[in-house]
């Protein structure tokens, strides 16, 4: 029998998946439990306009992505902070205040957790804050530590 795979089904195949099994697999699990329905020609073309609705918002959101990391390439954010000698900052700057800095200064508002930075900021100066907004699409932040 022909099914559409609702869910994920571990050794049958990924939601959306269409796949042959066993007539008694499908009629005693697959069906009866919600994880699958049957390969009809109307649930088929319902699935291909969701598949197709799916991949249309995807590619939406990517260029939405990729207009925001052109958008952030071309701006920095300055901080503010105390320093004592040679530079050495009080305390450290981590995302979580660059994320804050960055929606106040430019009213773009990006979770912490984009931003990847292999340790707090513990000097001044000029660094360069890693931003992942979405799959394939990334963006550097230019960060300005002063006194």
């Amino acid at each position: 029998m022909i099914v559409i795979l609702k869910r994920d089904v571990k050794g049958t195949g990924k939601a959306g998946e269409v796949v042959k099994v066993s007539d008694g697999y499908a009629r005693n699990m697959l069906i009866p439990k919600g994880y699958a329905i049957e390969a009809t020609k109307g649930n088929i073309n319902t699935l291909e306009k969701v598949k197709a609705k799916q991949a249309e918002e995807e590619a939406a959101a990517k260029a939405a992505a990729e207009e925001l990391a052109e958008k952030i390439e071309k701006i920095d954010v300055t901080i503010l902070t105390k320093a004592g000698t040679g530079g050495r900052l009080f305390g450290s700057i981590t995302t979580k205040e660059i994320s804050a800095e960055l929606e106040r200064q430019h009213g773009i508002k990006i979770d912490k957790k984009k931003m990847s930075l292999e340790s707090p900021i513990k000097a001044l100066g000029v660094f360069n804050v890693p931003i992942k907004l979405y799959s394939g699409v990334n963006a550097e932040l230019t960060v300005k530590v002063v006194d």
